[in-house]
């Protein structure tokens, strides 16, 4: 059975919020942030520069970016966090990710990014069990998509991401039989 490119780029389905969360699912996605970074790096630790640097799909990135991608965007995500919460309603500074994937620091190794991801996912739970239920109803304005997210919904999004990307990895793993 051929997979659909849509299966390919959203290998765990396309992000949807379905809020508000429960006390349970904001757990389940805390607890999802704080287990990722231990994941992506059994996945990846071992390969290969060869295998580091295949594309995930065809048109796509290669392991190598969607790591170092990761780092990136959830840099950026936990300083959104901290800019709700000590802000009113700020507006978020988006970046151009694909041209991020393109530099210098994008195609290096991986190792410093997952020291990164693994330092900075510890910091991010940390404020994330901190939160209250009022904090996470907390805004941000995102220029790009012209609305207001909640920190509630932007706490689901990057639970999901995590998946994403870990999913984009190890369904790659299989189809190349690298597992």
């Amino acid at each position: 059975m051929e997979t659909s490119i849509d299966d390919l780029r959203y290998p765990v389905g396309k992000f949807s919020f379905r809020g508000p969360l429960s006390d349970e699912q904001i757990k389940d996605c805390i607890s999802t942030i704080e287990n990722f970074p231990p994941k992506l790096s059994r996945e990846v630790i071992h390969l290969t520069d060869e295998q580091l640097d295949t594309q995930y799909r065809d048109g796509g990135w290669t392991i190598r970016q969607v790591v170092n991608h990761v780092s990136d965007s959830h840099m950026n995500s936990i300083i959104r966090f901290k800019l709700a919460v000590t802000e009113d309603k700020p507006t978020i500074k988006p970046y151009r990710e694909n041209l991020w994937a393109e530099l210098a620091d994008g195609i290096m190794p991986i190792e410093p990014a997952l020291k990164l991801i693994d330092g900075l996912h510890g910091r991010w739970v940390l404020l994330l069990r901190s939160l209250t239920r009022n904090q996470l109803n907390l805004t941000f304005f995102h220029p790009e998509s012209k609305r207001e997210m909640t920190l509630e919904m932007t706490l689901a999004l990057y639970a999901w991401h995590c998946n994403h990307h870990l999913a984009h990895i190890t369904e790659l793993k299989k189809r190349k039989k690298w597992m």
